[in-house]
């Protein structure tokens, strides 16, 4: 399981209603948080994954299968898991979001220092019941700690819109995973970093194991120079929102060197933005599979 920790988090008491669709999801990432750390993780995560959620173990799962089928062994330990996000985005239709944000680790609740780090990417979906759950779960590992606020981060300034144009989301779906596509023959085709030069946005976040996450274009492209050999992305799925300006796709990925060896496979998930009838990376994260 996905090791996701840290966060004092407060009680929190709140009205659904009265919120913005991204004071939702923020509010319900500090619940999920909240019950891993005074409960567990597994039950947590139970509670706030949609039926048809993904978790990657090490590939792409339907999580609550997975959950299932994987109980917690018994112990004499209780880890600890915590975390808390720093960042909301979610479609103007506010039916769709993400959120990110540090994780620190613990092996015991009683132990004195972590045992891991690293940062979270989490997509949710707003459900039937008026509820949020998340449909997708990924991060990466890091070696450094990284704080966040020091209470629970709260978004301000937000507004909610009163009148969405609404798309066809299964054509904004096909579209979203056209794209994906598109660029990841833009990686064969003029290499790595000059594809994503061309289809990320300007405040893209990259996140890549045993790297803090990179917050802008630049700095991102610059990450990615450290990348040895092909890049073959296989996309399987995306979604989109029903206002189609935010979706997500996810597939995986292999690294040859210039003997074809693979020298390194595993899993990724974008988070695009729609800007009229083009999609801008704003998210790209990948686990390798070990």
């Amino acid at each position: 399981m996905k090791v996701r920790i840290l966060v004092a988090i407060l009680s929190l008491s709140f009205t659904v209603s009265a919120q913005t669709p991204v004071q939702q999801i923020v509010q319900t990432e500090h619940a999920f948080a909240r019950m891993a750390a005074e409960k567990n993780t597994r039950d947590a995560f139970m509670a706030y994954i949609a039926d048809d959620g993904l978790l990657f173990r090490p590939g792409a799962v339907n999580g609550k299968q997975w959950l299932l089928e994987h109980p917690v062994p018994a112990s004499n330990k209780r880890p600890l898991l915590a975390w808390q996000p720093i960042l909301a985005v979610v479609a103007r239709a506010g039916d769709l979001g993400f959120t990110t944000g540090p994780w620190q680790a613990r092996d015991d609740i009683n132990d004195e220092k972590p045992s891991a780090y690293g940062q979270f990417v989490t997509v949710w979906k707003k459900q039937p019941d008026g509820s949020w759950k998340f449909v997708v779960d990924l991060g990466i590992s890091h070696p450094q700690a990284v704080l966040g606020p020091a209470k629970p981060w709260q978004p301000t300034g937000e507004k909610i819109e009163e009148k969405v144009d609404e798309v066809d989301v299964v054509a904004a779906r096909n579209d979203l995973l056209e794209h994906d596509r598109t660029y990841a023959k833009a990686t064969l085709n003029e290499g790595l970093v000059k594809a994503f030069n061309s289809y990320a946005s300007l405040e893209v976040r990259l996140y890549r194991n045993g790297s803090l996450p990179s917050h802008d274009r630049t700095t991102s492209a610059a990450a990615l120079t450290s990348t040895k050999g092909q890049v073959v992305w296989t996309p399987i799925a995306a979604d989109a929102s029903r206002s189609g300006d935010l979706g997500y796709t996810h597939g995986t990925y292999e690294i040859t060197d210039e003997t074809k060896k693979i020298t390194e496979r595993g899993s990724y998930v974008r988070i695009w933005r729609g800007f009229g009838t083009y999609w801008r990376i704003v998210a790209d994260v990948t686990n390798p599979h070990r």
